[in-house]
């Protein structure tokens, strides 16, 4: 089967986001010329590359003759940047570099525990100071014109020879050469009690059986756009041990019968995709086993297409709009064949799972509940980062054992368990477990683990603020419900007293009417703040 069949002109249509970038890297912005060019190369109508370019926040559209800028600097102002002095550096910045560089907010890069986070061109400043960014800024100046901007691919975690050595791929080349009982193995998925840590918690085990069972061709894709405000688990897991999430992706692909995989990497991670591509050549040059056609996709700056569907069409190449149900993607996913599609978390721990038995996973767990999850903890913490904790433990007890408790001069005020979806909860509601279903009564829930802590001199209502704002922001616009609720629901939460009737009209309109979990998810905090907070917006 030909997948990603080309376009009439034979370059493949899947492509076109890919060919987006080169030209927008190569030229620091998409010229109309460019964007005519490339119509004519690949024969995809001029207003399908315009509407596709203009979707993504990392393509900048200019008109032929206007100065592209030297170098772009990103100033993350989700909630734990923001916390951490975002806004000074954003109103500071300008002011200190040179005219040839654009300074501009950005929403959420994935390195909420180094707050506040700046991309200066593709190289990150972790808790960046005014100092910091300026020094990166010339350092990019000083590097020749075809290099700026480029990130440098990060070394620090385990290699492939180092990984094959301890034992590494064995596994998957007993799977994939046919040496284990397959119904075995998806029997351990489903008892280890395995839930998809992307957000949605599904069963990874029956996943793999729901797939496996649709008729073939079928295919994998997965997910590390790990967009949500707080999170930043997978990006740790991927500087660190790559191989042990590519050892999974192999079995999985190999169990559920995928013939081709689909790596989709948020574009903020630029180091982490020159790493991961990298290792990739070094897996091919030398194979454990026979591999699967493995292609790496890069993402161009939106938090939809974390959305399984979403994500689905930008590795088609189109806009990331989320697609109606059902059909569901394991029936009709990528190029219209049945996918399974996993996030990068959940695919890590899967040669832990399969070597050492169902019952080592669910042996974890307090409050009665089972397994271990991986928290991105940031915010008024004194150690914030990734804590692996058992499933169910508190938020009081996660700060306390892991985070070296409170950050110095604050006391726990209020927390987000799930990131911007999750709601937000106050401190008198420190000692409910945290995991799949024990925040639902709360009007709350885990999502991907994404926990922002606030101290006694926040205000959640101002959390509530950004992160509606957030969602304002990344709504891809197919639905009204969510496009004009967001904004106008942001609109109305910066009054000083809130209009609480017209909020909760458009809270029941996006929970009810939006296509996707973005506009059904973005009242939590609202409501949260409203019945937990109230105080704050009387």
């Amino acid at each position: 089967m030909l997948i990603g069949a080309p376009g009439p002109a034979g370059h493949p249509r899947d492509l076109l986001i890919e060919y987006l970038h080169r030209l927008n890297d190569t030229f620091r912005g998409l010229y109309e010329r460019h964007l005519v060019a490339l119509a004519r190369e690949t024969n995809i109508p001029m207003a399908e590359v315009f509407e596709v370019a203009s979707f993504y926040h990392h393509f900048q559209i200019l008109k032929d003759g206007e100065s592209a800028p030297q170098l772009t600097v990103r100033v993350c102002d989700s909630l734990s940047c923001e916390m951490a002095g975002a806004r000074e550096l954003l109103a500071r910045l300008p002011g200190l570099l040179n005219g040839g560089t654009r300074v501009i907010a950005a929403p959420c890069v994935g390195r909420c525990e180094q707050a506040p986070a700046v991309h200066v061109g593709q190289v990150a400043v972790p808790r960046a100071t005014q100092e910091a960014v300026v020094n990166a800024v010339i350092h990019e100046h000083g590097r020749p014109t075809f290099e700026r901007g480029m990130a440098e691919p990060a070394m620090d975690g385990v290699r492939y020879e180092q990984y094959r050595t301890e034992g590494g791929y064995a596994l998957a080349a007993a799977v994939v050469n046919g040496e284990g009982d397959p119904e075995r193995m998806l029997r351990v998925m489903e008892d280890s009690g395995l839930r998809g840590l992307g957000g949605a918690g599904f069963p990874a085990g029956r996943k793999w059986r729901i797939v496996r069972d649709q008729p073939a061709p079928r295919l994998m894709a997965v997910n590390i756009d790990e967009g949500e405000p707080g999170t930043f688990k997978d990006r740790h897991y991927l500087e660190r041990d790559p191989h042990r999430f590519l050892e999974g992706m192999l079995i999985a692909a190999r169990i559920a019968g995928a013939e081709a995989i689909y790596i989709y990497l948020r574009d903020e991670y630029h180091a982490c995709r020159a790493m991961l591509e990298a290792e990739l050549d070094e897996l091919r040059a030398n194979p454990p086993c026979p591999l699967p056609r493995i292609e790496m996709r890069r993402g161009a700056g939106a938090y939809i297409c974390g959305e399984e569907s979403a994500m689905i069409e930008s590795i088609e190449g189109k806009r990331g709009e989320p697609r109606m149900r059902p059909p569901y993607i394991a029936q009709i996913g990528l190029f219209g064949r049945p996918t399974l599609e996993h996030n990068f978390e959940t695919l890590y721990w899967v040669r832990d799972i399969v070597e050492k038995g169902p019952g080592w996973f669910a042996g974890f767990g307090r409050h009665g509940r089972k397994g271990l999850r991986s928290f991105s903890v940031s915010g008024r913490v004194a150690q914030p980062g990734v804590k692996l904790a058992p499933a169910g433990i508190t938020l009081r007890e996660l700060v306390q054992e892991y985070c070296g408790g409170m950050a110095d001069g604050h006391e726990l005020y209020a927390y987000l368990p799930g990131g911007a979806s999750g709601g937000i909860l106050p401190a008198a509601l420190a000692d409910v477990p945290l995991d799949f279903d024990t925040l639902q009564p709360h009007g709350c829930f885990i999502g991907s683990a994404a926990v922002i802590v606030l101290g006694q001199h926040d205000k959640a209502r101002d959390a509530a603020l950004n992160m509606m704002r957030f969602f304002a922001h990344e709504s891809c616009g197919q639905c009204t419900p969510c496009r004009v609720g967001t904004a106008k629901a942001a609109m109305l939460m910066e009054a000083a007293r809130w209009d609480h009737e017209t909020l909760e009209d458009l809270n029941q309109v996006m929970a009810d009417a939006s296509i996707c979990g973005l506009g059904q998810a973005a009242p939590n905090p609202v409501r949260c703040v409203q019945k937990f907070f109230a105080h704050e917006v009387a």
